[in-house]
């Protein structure tokens, strides 16, 4: 079993910053890519940024030269540094990992997992 837990999330003034971590725990035989998803209210989730096993990145444009998507795989950690932030960055953020974790038949399969998120409230 494997389990996602975020940390980082809270109540930041319209301009700050915020760094969010998502930890992995469990049995992962491979990192293929993470991705960090935000849902605020009554809207729904949105993909805000993804990474690759090789390193490759890929960021929602609402969020591009502001967040900034790093891993430390040996901590299977993922984070999300974000600068600059706006009142309609205002979501609950959500962790999303891709493992090859899963061990059936002598083969490994890849599972999908998600965190339940920390909520970060961009507010003056």
């Amino acid at each position: 079993q494997v389990h996602l837990v975020e940390s980082g999330g809270g109540l930041v003034q319209p301009g700050g910053s915020l760094k969010l971590s998502c930890v992995a725990s469990g049995n992962i035989h491979k990192i293929n890519a993470w991705a960090w998803y935000r849902q605020a209210p009554g809207k729904e989730r949105e993909l805000v940024a993804s990474i690759t096993s090789a390193g490759t990145t890929n960021y929602a444009d609402s969020i591009k030269g502001r967040f900034t998507i790093s891993t430390d795989d040996a901590r299977n950690t993922v984070y999300l540094q974000m600068y600059s932030l706006k009142l309609e960055d205002t979501a609950v953020y959500l962790c999303n990992a891709l493992f090859t974790s899963y061990y059936s038949g002598g083969d490994w399969y890849d599972m999908d997992y998600w965190g339940k998120g920390t909520r970060v409230t961009v507010s003056s």
